[in-house]
């Protein structure tokens, strides 16, 4: 299952993305978060401000880009205003480092009704593969 989190992008330049989430009722995921009190998961958020990350790049580095980026750290990520249908994430997203093994450093927040929703640094590496898959 694929979740597409980012609706439009507001504005970019080449190390900064700010983009949009519509949170509506239909999202899936809204029936068991929380039933009765429909709340946008954390983790949906952080994935919002990874998916801008992985479109700012796509953008920057266009063909060269390096295969699909995955999370490979995430740290001093902090959970503050809940996101709530009827209401929009805008996230902002800060390439902070590039780094020679192709790995990439981020900052992010999302904040919703001018409330910080989410916000924290996070590291995009280039997919190795699965390295328990047989060979």
């Amino acid at each position: 299952m694929k979740f597409f989190l980012i609706d439009r992008v507001i504005e970019q330049t080449n190390d900064r993305i700010v983009a949009i989430k519509a949170l509506t009722s239909a999202e899936e995921y809204l029936d068991d978060h929380f039933p009765g009190f429909p709340v946008m998961p954390g983790v949906m958020m952080l994935e919002t401000l990874v998916q801008a990350a992985r479109r700012l790049m796509r953008e920057i580095d266009g063909p060269t880009a390096p295969g699909p980026l995955v999370v490979s750290l995430a740290r001093n990520i902090r959970y503050a205003a809940m996101v709530r249908p009827g209401q929009t994430l805008r996230v902002e997203v800060t390439l902070r480092k590039r780094h020679d093994d192709g790995t990439l450093d981020f900052q992010g927040t999302g904040t919703v009704n001018d409330e910080v929703a989410v916000q924290g640094r996070f590291t995009l590496a280039p997919s190795r593969g699965n390295p328990h898959a047989p060979a």
